[in-house]
Formats: C-alpha cells, structure tokens, sequence
C-alpha cells in the first residue's frame, strides 16, 4: 500500500529524485555515524576513529545540504517517512520501559513447594501433564506475579512438570544456547534460551529438542502419569500458557505517559501476536488476557447514601 501511494504521489521517476536523495544522503550519515560507533565499541585507536568521522561527515554533508533545497519538491515525503518510523520506536521503547518499571517480580523459590503440593493433589483436575509458560525474568529465581496468579487464583492449573522458559535476544547474530535448571526435579524446571538476533524464535521446534536431550540423558520422564498410558509408554500432553496484557481501565497515569500506553496498545493491533512470534503451535497453546494495571487508582470519592 505504501509502495503505491508513492508511486501515485510522484506519478514519474524524475519527481522522485528529491526524495531519493535526501533519503540516500540520510542513510549515508546514520551508517557512518553507526560505523564509528561500532569501531569504539571494538577498542579501535580513537585518532583513527576521529579521522574517519570528520572525512565521511564532511563529505555527506554537503550533500545533504544540496539535497535540503530540494526539500519542497518531494524530500519532505522521506523527512515524513523517517519521522512516522522514529514516533512508533519511540512510543515502543517508552511503553516496554514503562512496563518493565512497574512488572512485579516474587521469588520463585516460594512457590516451589506449593507446585509440588499442587502438582500431587488429585482433588483438582489436572490441566496439562507438562504445562510451559513464557518468562520476561532475567533472574532464573524469578517469576512474574501473574504467572503465579495464572497457576494458583485465576484457575488452579494442576500439572506433572512446570516448565518456565525466558528467551534472551543476544547481539551475535546465530547464537543458538540453551541451560536448564532443575528447582524441583521432574516438577519445576526453567529453560533459558540465547538466541541470535537473526534467528527465528521457532520456540516450539527447539523446545522439543531440549526435551529429546533431557529425555536422552534421563534427566526428566516426560511419559503420561495416568497408570493406562503410562504402562504403553504415552507421552504426555503439552499445553503452553501465554499471559496477554492489556491497558486496565483501573489506571491513574500522567497524561504523557496515558498516551504513550494508548497509543502502544493501539500499535500492537497490527503486530504478531505473542504465540505466533514465538512459533508456538496453536493447538496446545492457551491465550490468557490479564490486566496492565500500571498506577492504580488510589482514592476514588465514592459515598454511600440511604
């Protein structure tokens, strides 16, 4: 749609070259700048470094101010384009640190014997033999409140094995790591992934492969627990849980930050949904929406008359 818009709007190639130029001369600039950058970051000899930037700069510069007097006649469309682009990662990054700031975090370790005590009472259904939820804690001890909301309140969620897996998104492009972590055998088990940031995050594929491997080494019995199947060797079933926020109306936010959160929801809409980015199959996967309660509420002027 963008592509024909253009196309409509400068109608010849000859309408174009105002726009073309100023963009080229924009991307020159931001790869130098980015360059240099990457040379400081790898301990390169700063005179180097300097001399480099002052060469390029100039020489960029002059062409970005011969290109701004083409501004009127079409390098406004690449100005508009760059400034839409910069407002939407702006708004994504404030929203994620809005978030991260106000995310509760409880220990994991303090509800680990209450998910064995769980996992072992037959008076509640069970809901999955293996049951995985996806992780944001970087601190293998750590777990996100909702997630122990989701397991004990919002519906007892009985399971053989808990699995929590956090994903970390690494600056070598083709890093494929894992490390598990067994906090209750053959009950609670955390799996970190590392992955490259050019990998695809096919966590249902590599999942399945750190099963094989655990499974291989004896470490975990992935086999059904109910006595018939387990007796034919069943494997038993899979469900993930992902935890999907949305903007409670039980905020009280700044007016900046309300618009920011608004306009990231709005954002969000068009994006990939959580299960669809992590390639997890639809099948055994639960969508659970929870409330982003960032700044409650705190005095509601509410009086109760006869």
């Amino acid at each position: 749609m963008g592509c024909v818009a253009v196309v409509l709007y400068f109608r010849e190639s000859t309408n174009m070259e105002a726009a073309y130029g100023l963009s080229i001369t924009i991307t020159m600039l931001a790869t130098t700048i980015l360059l240099c950058y990457y040379l400081y970051m790898k301990k390169f000899p700063w005179p180097g470094i300097a001399l480099f930037l002052i060469t390029y700069l100039g020489i960029e510069l002059s062409f970005l101010v011969a290109n701004l007097i083409k501004f009127p006649h079409g390098g406004w469309v690449s100005v508009a384009i760059g400034i839409m682009l910069i407002t939407v990662m702006y708004i994504w990054l404030r929203a994620f640190y809005i978030k991260r700031r106000l995310t509760e975090y409880v220990k994991l370790d303090q509800y680990v014997e209450f998910l064995k005590e769980l996992s072992e009472d037959n008076s509640i259904p069970k809901y999955s033999t293996h049951l995985i939820f996806m992780t944001s804690a970087d601190r293998r001890g750590e777990i996100e409140s909702k997630v122990i909301y989701s397991i004990f309140q919002k519906r007892p969620k009985r399971a053989d094995i808990y699995w929590f897996l956090h994903v970390d998104t690494t600056d070598d492009p083709y890093t494929m790591e894992y490390k598990v972590h067994h906090l209750a055998e053959n009950d609670v088990i955390r799996v970190d992934f590392r992955l490259g940031f050019r990998v695809e995050q096919r966590i249902n594929l590599f999942f399945r492969k750190v099963i094989e491997n655990l499974v291989k080494n004896k470490e975990v019995d992935i086999t059904s627990r109910y006595d018939s199947l387990n007796k034919a060797n069943v494997i038993g079933d899979f469900r993930f849980v992902v935890l999907e926020k949305y903007l409670s109306m039980e905020n009280d936010l700044p007016l900046s930050e309300n618009l920011i959160m608004e306009a990231y929801f709005y954002i969000k809409q068009f994006t990939t949904s959580e299960d669809r980015w992590f390639g997890l199959d639809t099948s055994s996967v639960k969508v659970e929406k929870v409330p982003l309660i960032i700044k409650p509420v705190r005095e509601v002027d509410l009086k109760r008359v006869s």
